[in-house]
């Protein structure tokens, strides 16, 4: 038996690490050039992006069989970074509150458009696997519940908005205790199309114009949304079991 998988492996980490260095400078250079930032707004980033970080290191070898770490997973971690910003500004909310926040909805449009390529471009490499799809997911997940945070410390809604964010974290915690809901789910269009929903909105909200009620109704059709999403797959695994 060869020892040739390994190399092939080492090699995919390599360049992710490399990418992962740059990518937090940039991060760091990015959250230090904000004029307005608080003292803690960028170790705070980086403190974020540099757990994700190790994670991805760590997962890698294991679920990303392929020599390569590929473009759609570089695309997945400058959406990584870019996530990891946004969970320092949901620490120091008044960053937004005291300036203009339309150059806040233009970074969570452009990670909303990245979230429609690196899927596409992984399958494009022939490089898709279980690693990206879950990594994809869980930035997802994180930058729902950053901008959840942001939208209740704005004011733009209640506590209640918090859990459009916590809602899967709720439902990975309800898996660990009810083993039947961490069953495998089929892919869906309906989800995929409920996050762009839900991102666009909580996206929304951080435009200066957009406040109660109108922001208060928006979080409220989110929050709908999910929820509905959540409870099909509810019903489908507890069918299924």
């Amino acid at each position: 038996m060869t020892d040739a998988p390994v190399p092939v492996l080492a090699g995919a980490r390599r360049s992710a690490l490399a990418l992962v260095l740059l990518l937090g400078l940039l991060l760091a250079a990015a959250l230090a050039a904000l004029p307005f930032a608080m003292p803690s707004t960028t170790p705070a980033g980086l403190a974020v992006y540099t757990a994700a970080a190790l994670l991805v290191l760590d997962r890698l070898p294991i679920y990303h069989p392929h020599p390569r770490f590929g473009l759609g997973n570089g695309i997945t971690l400058a959406r990584a970074a870019g996530t990891a910003g946004f969970a320092a500004l949901a620490l120091e909310p008044q960053v937004l509150a005291e300036r203009d926040g339309w150059w806040a909805v233009a970074a969570v449009t452009a990670l909303l458009a990245l979230d429609g390529v690196d899927g596409w471009a992984a399958r494009r490499e022939g490089l898709a696997s279980a690693f990206g799809a879950r990594f994809d997911m869980e930035v997802d997940a994180f930058l729902v519940l950053a901008l959840s945070a942001i939208a209740f410390s704005l004011g733009k809604a209640g506590p209640w908005v918090l859990a459009i964010g916590l809602m899967r974290y709720a439902f990975v915690l309800a898996g660990m205790l009810w083993p039947v809901l961490a069953a495998p789910l089929p892919r869906s269009r309906r989800r995929s199309g409920i996050c762009v929903v839900e991102v666009a909105v909580l996206g929304l909200l951080l435009a200066p114009p957009v406040a109660p009620p109108v922001s208060t109704g928006l979080a409220a059709l989110a929050l709908a949304l999910v929820a509905g999403s959540f409870a099909t797959d509810l019903w489908w695994l507890v069918r299924h079991r």
